[in-house]
């Protein structure tokens, strides 16, 4: 395959081994060429703006800035470029908050290298790669909990409020809300501000599991079981 024709990758993991290995195995696929290698997360934004890859691999749990708001200011940076989360991380959260940053793909790092080879060709065609049963799974530990406090329902919430905080929770780049409100990306970055103040909620991935509990997100559930019964 010609080199101009390989997708270009980006592997951002804070250990050195785990990095030469991806690199082994794309590049030994003949599909993949890593454009660039970076440890943590300001690292990866600085080297993803000079080479512009076409999907970033991107670990969660990393020191300092993590994958998930690395992933986020990643598509802000480059709405067009594509994200999987690779991670051994166990939070029961994590695959809501890695689709909340703007990841296409999702992969537990026990997966066989088939397995990433596969997502990571889907991720770099906009397929998105998230285990329907990760979802699912996440999604209904999150339901279960106890429910928030009656002083932060839904209703509190303007209809745009409600609009905006689906997209961003669905894991829409803030260029990409902004051009369906009509907005600019600094009015869509204020107005979850203005939410989160509403609500009480410290962090963005609060607000992405405040809108889960809420039912914000119920229809992605049923989207799953409405694929899987095709």
């Amino acid at each position: 395959m010609p080199a101009n024709s390989l997708v270009r990758v980006m592997v951002v993991d804070d250990h050195p081994i785990v990095r030469s290995g991806l690199r082994d195995l794309l590049e030994s696929s003949g599909q993949f060429v890593v454009a660039a290698e970076a440890g943590d997360g300001e690292e990866a934004l600085r080297l993803a703006e000079e080479v512009q890859p076409q999907v970033v691999i991107m670990d969660v749990m990393m020191p300092g800035k993590d994958g998930i708001e690395t992933c986020r200011e990643l598509m802000t940076l480059l709405p067009d470029t594509r994200v999987l989360m690779l991670t051994a991380a166990t939070q029961r959260d994590a695959v809501v908050n890695a689709i909340a940053a703007g990841a296409t793909g999702y992969l537990e790092k026990y997966a066989p290298p088939e397995a990433l080879l596969s997502a990571l060709s889907d991720v770099a065609e906009g397929r998105l790669r998230v285990p329907d049963e990760a979802i699912k799974r996440a999604f209904a530990l999150l339901k279960g909990q106890s429910q928030l406090e009656s002083s932060r329902p839904v209703d509190r919430l303007t209809k745009i409020e409600r609009q905006t905080l689906t997209l961003f929770a669905r894991g829409t780049p803030y260029a990409e809300i902004a051009r369906q409100r009509g907005n600019s990306v600094v009015t869509i970055r204020n107005t979850l501000y203005r939410i989160q103040d509403k609500l009480g909620i410290q962090t963005k991935q609060e607000l992405v599991i405040w809108a889960v509990r809420s039912g914000l997100l119920d229809d992605v559930v049923v989207g799953i079981d409405e694929q899987r019964l095709k």
